[in-house]
């Protein structure tokens, strides 16, 4: 096993999650539990990192499963309200989604080379939310993070190809 224990034990959560919100929001909504909803499921439970709709309709089609780009929308939006994936913006503007534990308030920290994405825990953001809402005026409901760099196995490699 590779990283932190904690990170894997994030991964099996978000898997857990993942799949119980899927049954439990077919069960409850007379939604369809689906096979191309399960897969999608399966397929999102996987990555390590973050994703595009894109690439998870490419995986669905390289495991020969018929799903349409309604269905992979769908259900990203699905997950998405439920609090097992989260979309982040790239730097590249394009939009991604992350498994994460759901209801937890978290940031992501993302490698902008190999996608890994690691959640992080408030470190003190909550107080300069506070201190910003009190300057402004405003009463901040919520705020999202998100924090792209290099991961500790893209540095060496980035290093390697640097001019000097």
């Amino acid at each position: 096993m590779s990283g932190p224990a904690w990170a894997y034990r994030a991964g099996f959560l978000a898997l857990f999650m993942i799949l119980s919100i899927i049954s439990n929001v077919t069960t409850a909504r007379a939604i369809r539990d689906t096979t191309p909803r399960r897969v999608l499921s399966d397929l999102i439970a996987r990555r390590s990192g973050h994703f595009t709709a894109a690439e998870l309709l490419a995986d669905a089609r390289d495991g020969r499963v018929a799903v349409g780009r309604a269905t992979v929308f769908r259900t990203l939006d699905l997950l998405t309200a439920r609090g097992a994936l989260e979309r982040i913006d790239l730097p590249s503007g394009e939009h991604a989604y992350v498994a994460c534990a759901p209801r937890v308030h978290h940031h992501h920290v993302v490698c902008r080379q190999c996608g890994k994405s690691v959640e992080v825990v408030d470190s003190g953001l909550q107080e300069v939310v506070r201190q910003i809402g009190s300057r402004s005026g405003y009463r901040i409901d919520s705020h999202r993070l998100e924090l792209f760099g290099l991961c500790p196995d893209c540095r060496p490699a980035a290093r390697e190809g640097a001019p000097e």
